[in-house]
């Protein structure tokens, strides 16, 4: 570990300590305050929509500022602002409001900390995996907290919890070490990134497989609430899916490397399909257990196979537009995924995680890293 690596874990911790929060316990909030399964999902998804903009636009200001640590606490501070609207608004437009706040702060915090990790990661010599292990420990203990919250004080009680997580990550943002100078584009950002054949199927590749997870992250707490089960019983089995991703992160490099990112890429297809087909299929406490469980391949598996794409083939000078140009690649899917799967779910409730499944069979058939070059 080198001085940097710690840093790092904190400002994992903090970031992922707030998704911890936000992916289970936002959707219950904004269900709490009298709105629809569609009202949910069209709030979710315009916070997508934005991201859509915001997390390029930040990654891309990034890159030309030479300023990632500014740019990524901005974000955080932001978002730690919207957290507070969360905690007071009420109503559609309220919550709407909040949420598009957040959308824009957040966007680029995480795919930022990403490139300025994975840079570090390669010039220092330690291993990214495990740093970004802090990140998943840091979720699930959130996850639980929130649980706990939600179950003594209501909903809406874990927006303060997301504000204080947020400006945490701010701060620890700001003891980053600065980065290194290097040359900077003057325009053409975005195109540079894009004409890299191994991002193109990348893309395709993470939109797919993480985008598969869009109906899990808006309606999965709101699915097992509605089948009975309590409010820390939710936070634990969200806290209980990054377990064995917290350890696939810090023991998994082995695995990567004999993989490398195309067979780490079909591993997570393929727990996909089995994943949402029993989550789709059942809410029996002990199956739902190892269904997720397997979010270590669904999520975890495909998150490193991105940062080896990702780290092996894009320049450090546009690393942080690649990174946030690949997370607006996931949020267009998971913004039409989320919007789809609004009316789905109250229409059939949890067979809307067959589509989810599919959409990983789908990744599976085409295996569209089945050519990277890394």
């Amino acid at each position: 570990m080198t001085s940097s690596a710690p840093r790092f874990a904190l400002v994992f911790a903090a970031q992922f300590a707030a998704v911890g929060v936000t992916l289970p316990f936002i959707p219950p909030l904004l269900a709490s305050r009298g709105l629809t399964a569609a009202e949910v999902g069209t709030i979710l998804a315009a916070g997508a929509s934005v991201r859509l903009l915001s997390g390029p636009l930040g990654g891309r200001i990034a890159d030309a500022l030479g300023r990632p640590r500014a740019v990524m606490a901005a974000g955080a501070a932001l978002a730690a602002a919207a957290a507070c609207l969360y905690g007071v608004a009420t109503g559609f437009v309220g919550l709407l409001v909040a949420n598009l706040l957040f959308a824009l702060g957040f966007a680029s915090v995480v795919p930022l900390g990403d490139a300025m990790a994975l840079r570090a990661a390669r010039e220092e010599r330690w291993d990214y995996g495990r740093v970004r292990a802090a990140g998943s420990a840091a979720f699930i203990a959130a996850a639980g907290l929130s649980g706990w919250l939600a179950e003594r004080g209501g909903a809406g009680s874990v927006a303060w919890l997301l504000a204080g997580t947020l400006g945490a990550a701010a701060v620890a943002t700001l003891a980053l070490p600065p980065a290194p100078s290097v040359a900077r584009r003057g325009g053409g950002a975005f195109r540079a990134v894009l004409a890299l054949p191994a991002f193109r199927r990348l893309l395709l590749c993470s939109a797919l497989i993480q985008g598969s997870h869009a109906a899990y992250y808006a309606f999965g707490s709101i699915h097992w609430e509605a089948a009975g089960l309590s409010g820390t019983v939710i936070g634990l089995l969200w806290a209980w899916s990054v377990v064995a991703e917290v350890a696939l992160f810090a023991w998994g490099r082995p695995l990567a490397e004999r993989f490398g990112a195309p067979g780490l890429a079909a591993i997570a297809a393929a727990a996909g399909c089995l994943r949402w087909g029993m989550t789709a299929g059942t809410v029996w406490l002990p199956a739902l257990a190892v269904a997720q469980a397997l979010h270590a391949l669904t999520f975890g598996a495909m998150h490193l196979a991105a940062m080896r794409v990702l780290q092996a083939s894009v320049p450090p000078a546009v690393a942080g537009t690649a990174q946030t140009l690949h997370g607006a690649a996931v949020g267009a899917v998971m913004m039409v995924a989320t919007l789809a799967a609004g009316p789905a779910y109250a229409a059939v409730g949890g067979a809307v995680f067959w589509g989810m499944a599919a959409m990983a069979g789908i990744a599976l058939v085409l295996r569209p890293l089945e050519r990277a070059d890394t």
